[in-house]
């Protein structure tokens, strides 16, 4: 069964890149991004894994741990690991995960049979400090995922954790949020003290709280 938002992340203990690891006891109090791959050595999942090296900085700007999973195992990474280093000008920082009995795969619910019996589909699990499923993201194998997409979730799931506010579309940081409809207009002032704007009385603007 699909996991859903809200609910527990599966707890794993497996080899990787990095050693061995129990998933949460990693994790620890950051937040955490668990994203799948078909293969090694397969070019979308090279380039992925390299733009998620270059992006280390912004990662760990957010709090946020990365971890992939492929289904081969720890020896066919560790040889794929150089050359992505190679082609894509990085160094590899981060685990990935040794899956070649597909235990992690099967409990994210990460292989799609209808298509592929045996290959991931390039899943992403944004996973909070309280070890909950915050959002996902499912993309076929041949579409490779968009990280600065990935990292406007967080963004967007880290401040609407802290703040009574949801993100409009196309929102980036920086720009206004909207306020919820469980604040009542006579509490705004005191929440929201940088002003808001009432656009109709369910749409009422604000600028971001923490900038």
């Amino acid at each position: 069964m699909a996991l859903r938002i809200g609910d527990d992340a599966p707890n794993f203990q497996v080899e990787t890149t990095e050693g061995k690891i129990d998933f949460h006891e990693w994790l620890g109090d950051s937040w955490g991004i668990l994203y799948s791959h078909p293969a090694d050595y397969t070019p979308v999942c090279t380039t992925e894994l390299g733009r998620t090296a270059h992006l280390a900085p912004e990662f760990a700007k957010r709090n946020t741990k990365v971890l992939a999973v492929s289904v081969d195992d720890l020896e066919s990474h560790q040889g794929w690991v150089k050359d992505i280093n190679e082609t894509q000008n990085c160094e590899v920082n981060f685990p990935i995960i040794a899956d070649p009995d597909r235990v992690v795969a099967t409990a994210y619910d990460m292989i799609h049979p209808n298509a592929s019996a045996t290959a991931t589909v390039r899943s992403v699990f944004f996973i909070g400090p309280d070890k909950k499923i915050k959002a996902s993201l499912t993309y076929p194998a041949s579409t490779g995922r968009n990280f600065a997409e990935i990292l406007r979730v967080i963004d967007s799931l880290q401040l609407t954790a802290n703040f009574s506010v949801a993100t409009p579309a196309d929102w980036v940081q920086g720009q206004d949020v909207v306020i919820t409809p469980a604040v009542k207009d006579e509490d705004i002032p005191g929440k929201f003290p940088k002003g808001h704007t009432v656009i109709k009385p369910y749409l009422r603007m604000t600028p971001q709280p923490d900038k």
